[in-house]
């Protein structure tokens, strides 16, 4: 070996002969120098291009010629000058005759061509943009080993006068790409034509240097940020757009898209192939062919096209740092060989140490950079996942509806997404790990020898087990979210029909309904959890077996090998690593399961059939007046492909301006004949074209949780006076002016704070607002009042309404609005029955005029057969509908207008609206600082104080034998050698062997004992949540968005579930190993080994930081975690309602035996803060009365049953059923003795008879039996499993006027002394509604009937009605003694055409 002074040539430099240590070869200043010449250009060479591919596909704009660019170009032009000048030194004295080594001509040659391309490199990362490349940052850091290693050499031989030039050259090489290195580690400027958008608060990292990147230090100004004040939102960057959500969702789309259509054309080619070779066997192999096909094949080529870049690079990182973490063994053999040679000189001692370090820090660096990358990777797949569903979710057909329920779209986002874009951390998990392994077993193979093989065999031994364990947790996970889906279905039901569920009483019979499933659900989650258990320990277990097996092997079978210090230390070091590798795969394996079931859950939703984009033949312009505007012909449709049609044989042909009325029975298949139109339905024949923009209202209005302005704009520009004269046309300015707030009113969830006729207006005006061509309206008469109804029809729908001009075809059961109607059409079972003008069906005597006569309307008014009447003759500007004085002034207030030219005027009012202008408050509020210690004590509670303190015991134990099996391991090391053998190998190997046993058998226990006592946890949570809403009143509610709460039951619960027991246990199992690292390095620094004391304290010091480090992550993933505990308990504390049931009851049964109600200076308001909506309310009804209760809009009626349900309690006076006051009696106890039949008819999923029959009380024949009175036996017979037929979410398989008929035949079965109908006949055709008049009129002759109408001709038969007014009785009386005071009554009674 030559010595550091001699020159890097001779035969005495490489010759393999010398019996020298690994070392003195690998640490020769010849080998580095000849390294540092070559490493540089190589990497340079191979980067290099790659390099400028990227940034010629991804070019940013330019930089300025800066100072910086400047230097680092003169800096490099006179690197070149430096080179081309030895190489013609070199070469002018190879002229001479002087003979020279290779190395002094080849090195500036290759140098010469690498540092040409770096300057070229620098030029173009200026034309593109780059403000401070790491390639070239990594090139100069390589580039500083020649000239050091160089100089090094130079300065020990000292002969500077034998060659001046070579030395002053190497010297001045060596300052310059010092200075190089020293300019790479800065940014230059921001490009001047930059291609995105500028952004107000950019993210520094795009401007930061490599250094600051490679560090994370520009995160830096935020955490001090931070770390001074709480971070509001103008404190965070803004977004760039490869991170937003516009630019990811519609790149996974378009290859979704792309996939998806190439996995169908394979699909089709291999179908076509098996065609020509089986003939006419193709229809019957068709579907499995289908079925071969996997869905997750397309969306996981789509996501990785859209994501390979960022994940390749992350993995790129891992590797790299796993190269490190390798060297890390390595070099410390090198280190013990060097304390074994006495003649090894000092500074490679030193080297060797500095090395080691330097592994160890870059390891970490590259590790956080893979960290770094995943973590954006999963933000960008969640981002883009959750949009993909979102859009499929608009696209959904019908029958695809059906089957995904609004829960398990909820899962899918909050669960399904989050697991997935979790199992991107642990991809590389799959096969990263077993990379160690091999090279863990390389090692010991060098360490050991053959007996290294034995390793194999015992690791291979384990594989089965695993993977039966896999196979089995594959299926408790699916099982796991199918019952998780069928929770989020009712559960998600549940909240938005909350008001219904109260007034029934029906909270327990679904909390034991959601409980059950829930049980059903953590079972799987228990099974699934102990096989992970099962799993992690097999594979921890097998680290410790590789271990026993290989000492026993390699000390028993050959007499010479016996255990030193460098197997020791090296072959602990190797385990190590072998075991975080094994402990790595299952937990990857287990994330992969998961992943693997939410994966296919969500390939299997986003493969749902869509609408038919070519099922209607729409074109966005608007036809001329006269011209064909809707057509179509031949038409059959269905709700699904494999379902009957519900439309046969349409042909319909509407002009533009028409107004087309749809009129016919309950379930004649009106409202499917607009799905038709907009292409809901599924077309089996015929086609279906319309021209111009279409607006559609339906009948069940749908109404956002935001202001007025923003429901009726809906993301329209704003137009003042164009939404004053909708909302002026709609009949809203009476109710606008009532708001708190005027058009900046919340309606809150689901519009809870309005009545169904403001809601349907709200609708309706929304779709008014639009300006449309088409106008698609299902019914939007049947929710108001008929005054009200009269003067929208009027003012908005009819000949000189807001939409004339426009096509409107409307659906109604409003008769009375026919004869102004352009055409009429009849429909019955499905098809058109007959269709006109009113005068023309009218002389055709056919299905109209039976239409008409089953409805027979008393009086010639507006409501009955009636001839047609000119618009001069309606009602218009009725007192309901006029515009309230001082209008014009209350536009002004309620719309914000700074200037009617600026731009300003047409945007939203500034979301930090003042209190008290309406704005919900139950929405979530942002809490700052750490989380309290109070919020681990509640979960550690729900866990149970026993459990905890046993898990911390065996997590105490299974460390302990840890520790006793390494601290064994080092006294077998140390046992003294005689003859080439150890003599206590066996007793050592036994021992050995059993603490690894103990440690096994505590590490299941404890981990087993984590993950049971947070399913515990998790299931008490859970109920108490769920108690905790089911207690709390209406109006909580009213405030609360239901997304708030279904994300308690959803994500917040599956972080419960899931993430806290297993960040608890990675948190254990790191501090109780923090624990046993700190006590090694304590007892592995004895007196005598003083030598060792800097390794020691620069290696196991590292290990302590690496596994404090982990220990600090899982802590901090644990706090965030922990939040979801906290969201959890967030109402607890909310107002609760009274007790459900009271164990002393003044009402004895059988109560109530007459039905006597009694309402004695009655008053309520919705909220504290709100006035009263009724006051001074005082009536008495008698027993079996059938009172009617009517009244304007807002007037108070359906306050006063919620009044008498408790779902309000009341703010004065008292209401007394047969002389009992209502506030002694349980809310359920109450809400059992009074039926309600509300305006909205609500089905929740299950089968027909659990809907029919909540508490499960009658038989089938008295199901039967109610039905055939409601006249619904023929339709449930149709049905698949008949009774058993499970109902679709929210009952949208069946028409609104079945639904409604259905909620009559629930309240028939219970039979109660106490009837409610509020606005129960809304939905339904004249003709139905007289037959359940009929029903009712018999079923409930002898019970006590409040009747809430605002059809006046529903109320003239009840022996009393009362009129309401502003939360007061203004009149009382028989109808015809109100009719005869000519009071407010009367008015109405005029309105309706009755008078």
């Amino acid at each position: 070996m030559a010595a550091p002074g001699e020159p890097c040539a001779g035969p005495g430099v490489w010759n393999q002969t010398e019996p020298e240590p690994a070392a003195a070869h690998l640490l020769n200043l010849c080998f580095l120098k000849t390294a540092g010449g070559w490493v540089a250009p190589l990497y340079l060479w191979v980067l290099g291009p790659i390099h400028l591919l990227y940034i010629h596909r991804h070019g940013k704009g330019y930089l300025r010629m800066s100072p910086l660019f400047k230097a680092k170009m003169v800096l490099g032009f006179a690197l070149i000058i430096l080179c081309t000048s030895s190489v013609s030194v070199a070469l002018w004295r190879i002229q001479r005759g002087t003979p020279q080594a290779p190395e002094f001509l080849i090195h500036p040659t290759v140098w010469l061509t690498t540092m040409s391309l770096a300057v070229f490199l620098i030029h173009t990362d200026r034309k593109k943009g780059v403000q401070a490349s790491g390639v070239l940052f990594g090139y100069w850091l390589l580039c500083l080993l020649l000239p050091a290693t160089s100089a090094t050499q130079q300065a020990l031989r000292g002969d500077f006068q034998s060659d001046p030039f070579r030395h002053l050259s190497t010297y001045l090489c060596l300052s310059l790409v010092v200075a190089q290195f020293a300019l790479a580690c800065l940014a230059d400027r921001p490009p001047f034509f930059h291609k995105d958008p500028q952004q107000s608060n950019p993210c520094p990292e795009a401007g930061a240097s490599f250094p600051s990147k490679a560090t994370f230090w520009w995160v830096s100004g935020l955490v001090w940020r931070g770390f001074k004040k709480p971070l509001g939102l103008r404190d965070l960057w803004t977004l760039g757009r490869e991170n937003s959500s516009g630019q990811l969702v519609s790149q996974l789309e378009r290859e979704w898209t792309r996939t998806r259509s190439a996995a169908r054309r394979h699909t089709k080619a291999v179908a076509s192939q098996r065609r020509g070779g089986r003939g006419l066997e193709d229809p019957e192999t068709e579907p499995f062919l289908q079925r071969e096909g996997s869905q997750r094949g397309p969306l996981l080529r789509a996501i990785w096209r859209v994501f390979r870049p960022t994940f390749l690079l992350g993995t790129l990182s891992l590797i790299i740092s796993d190269v490190f973490r390798f060297a890390v063994p390595k070099l410390l053999s090198l280190f013990l060989e060097f304390i074994g040679d006495p003649h090894t000189p000092a500074w490679e001692g030193f080297l060797l140490a500095a090395l080691m370090f330097l592994s160890a820090c870059l390891q970490t660096l590259f590790e956080q950079q893979c960290v770094y990358r995943l973590k954006i990777l999963q933000m960008r797949l969640r981002t883009a996942l959750t949009g993909l569903v979102y859009r499929k979710v608009l696209a959904l057909s019908s029958g695809s509806r059906k089957a995904s329920a609004v829960g398990d779209v909820v899962n899918l986002v909050s669960v399904d997404v989050q697991r997935l874009t979790e199992s991107v951390i642990y991809l590389n998990g799959l096969w990263l790990p077993l990379v160690w392994i091999v090279v863990c077993f390389v090692y010991l193979w060098q360490l050991l020898g053959p007996s290294a093989l034995t390793a194999i065999a015992v690791f291979l031994s384990l594989l089965p087990l695993n993977f039966f364990i896999s196979k089995k947790r594959n299926h408790h996970q699916a099982e796991q979210m199918r019952r998780k889906d069928s929770r989020a279905r009712l559960t998600s039901c549940i909240l938005r029909h909350v008001r219904t569920v109260k007034s029934h009483g029906w909270e327990g019979a679904f909390l034991e309904r959601v409980l059950r499933i829930r049980g059903q659900e953590l079972g799987a989650l228990r099974t699934s959890s102990l096989l992970f258990s099962v799993s992690l320990v097999s594979f921890q277990v097998s680290t410790f077996l590789v271990a026993l097996v290989v000492f026993a092997v390699h000390t028993l079978v050959a007499e010479e090998n016996a255990m030193d210090a460098e197997k020791a230390f090296v072959t602990l070091t190797v385990l190590t690593i072998l075991n975080k590798a094994q402990a790595f795969l299952p937990f990857s394996i287990h994330c992969m399961v998961q992943a693997k079931v939410s994966f296919d859950r969500l390939a299997a939703f986003l493969c749902l059939d869509e609408v038919d984009a070519e099922a209607v033949d729409s074109s966005p312009s608007r036809c001329s007046s006269g011209e064909t505007c809707i057509r179509v012909h031949d038409g059959t449709f269905a709700w699904s492909q494999e379902g009957p049609p519900c439309l046969h044989r349409i042909n319909l042909t509407v002009p533009q301006g028409c107004l087309l009325a749809v009129v016919g029975p309950v379930g004649a298949g009106k409202s499917s004949l607009l799905s038709a139109l907009l292409g809901e339905l599924s077309k089996l024949e015929g086609s279906v074209s319309i021209k111009g923009p279409v607006a559609y209202v339906p009948q069940e209005a749908w109404v956002q949780n935001t202001s007025v302005v923003e429901t009726v704009c809906f993301r329209q520009e704003l137009d003042p006076p164009w939404l004053e004269r909708v909302l002026e046309a709609c009949a809203l300015w009476p109710d606008v002016g009532s708001f708190p707030a005027g058009l900046h009113t919340q309606i809150g969830e689901q519009g809870m704070h309005l009545s169904g006729g403001q809601k349907q207006r709200l609708s309706l005006a929304r779709a008014v607002y639009r300006k449309a061509a088409v106008y698609l309206l299902d019914d939007p008469l049947a929710a108001l009042d008929a005054h009200v109804g009269q003067h929208v029809f009027d003012q908005v729908i009819g000949p000189s309404g807001l939409l004339q001009g426009t096509t409107r075809i409307l659906v109604t059961h409003a008769l009375h609005v026919l004869p102004e109607a352009d055409w009429i059409v009849v429909l019955e079972e499905g098809a058109i029955a007959e269709m006109g003008s009113y005068q023309e069906l009218l002389r055709r005597k056919g299905a109209l005029v039976c239409l008409l006569d089953r409805a027979r309307h008393p009086g010639a008014g507006g409501e009955g057969e009636t001839e047609p009447v000119s618009g001069g003759e309606h009602p218009r500007g009725s007192p309901g509908g006029r515009r309230p004085v001082g209008g014009p002034e209350r536009s002004r207030k309620l719309v914000p207008e700074k200037d009617s030219t600026s731009s300003e005027a047409q945007t939203w009012v500034p979301p930090d609206t003042p209190e008290g202008t309406g704005r919900p408050t139950g929405e979530d509020s942002v809490r700052y600082g750490r989380v309290k210690a109070a919020m681990y004590l509640t979960y550690l509670r729900a866990v149970g104080t026993p459990l905890c303190l046993y898990a911390l015991f065996l997590f105490l134990c299974q460390q302990v034998a840890s520790f006793c099996r390494g601290y064994w391991l080092s006294l077998w090391a140390d046992d003294p050698t005689v003859d080439g053998r150890q003599t206590q190998t066996a007793l050592r190997g036994w021992v050995f062997g059993l603490l690894g046993c103990l440690q096994a058998i505590g590490l299941f226990a404890s981990m087993a004992t984590v993950l049971l006592g947070g399913i515990r946890a998790s299931r008490l949570l859970f109920q108490r949540l769920l108690w905790d809403v089911a207690r709390s009143p209406i109006g909580f509610f009213e405030q609360t968005p239901v997304g708030n709460l279904l994300a308690r039951f959803s994500k917040e619960t599956d972080m419960v579930d899931v993430d806290i027991p297993d960040k608890f246990r990675s948190l254990l199992v790191y501090a109780f190993g923090l624990l046993e690292v700190s006590l090694v390095v304590t007892v592995a620094t004895p007196a005598a080994v003083l030598v060792l004391l800097p390794l020691l304290l620069l290696y196991a010091g590292f290990q302590v930081t690496q596994t404090l480090q982990w220990a600090v992550r899982s802590w901090t993933d644990l706090e965030n975690s922990i939040v979801s505990v906290e969201r959890m308990k967030d109402y607890v504390r909310t107002p609760k309602e009274a007790p459900w049931r009271l164990p002393s009851c003044t009402a004895r049964p059988p109560w109530p035996h007459g039905g006597q109600i009694e309402f004695w200076n009655f008053g309520l308001r919705h909220r504290p803060e709100l006035p009263l909506a009724v006051r001074g309310v005082s009536f008495k009804i008698h027993a079996g009365e059938k009172v009617g209760i009517v009244g304007r809009t807002g007037a108070g009626k359906s306050s006063l049953a919620g009044g008498l349900l408790r779902l309000v309690e009341a703010a004065e006076g008292g209401i007394w059923i047969d002389g009992v006051p209502i506030t002694c009696v349980g809310l359920h106890t109450l809400r059992s003795k009074i039926t309600i039949i509300p305006q909205d008819p609500i089905l929740f999923p299950g089968s027909l008879r659990m809907n029919l029959d909540m508490l499960h009380e009658h038989t089938d024949e008295a199901i039967w039996a109610t039905l055939e009175t409601v006249q619904l036996r023929a339709l449930v017979a149709s049905l698949p499993g008949q009774l058993q037929y499970e109902c679709a979410d929210q009952g949208d398989d069946l028409s609104v006027g079945q639904k409604q008929l259905l909620c009559l035949a629930r309240a028939l079965l219970r039979k109660t002394q106490i009837l409610i109908l509020d606005e129960a006949t809304a939905a339904v055709d004249p003709g139905t509604e007289l037959q359940m008049q009929a029903a009712l009129g018999s079923w409930f002759a002898q019970c006590t009937v409040l009747l809430i109408a605002h059809r006046l001709r529903s109320v003239m038969d009840c022996t009393r009605v009362l009129v309401m007014d502003n939360g007061q009785v203004a009149e009382s009386g028989s109808p015809a003694q109100l009719l005869a005071q000519k009071g407010l009554f009367y008015r109405l009674a005029q309105e309706s055409g009755l008078v």
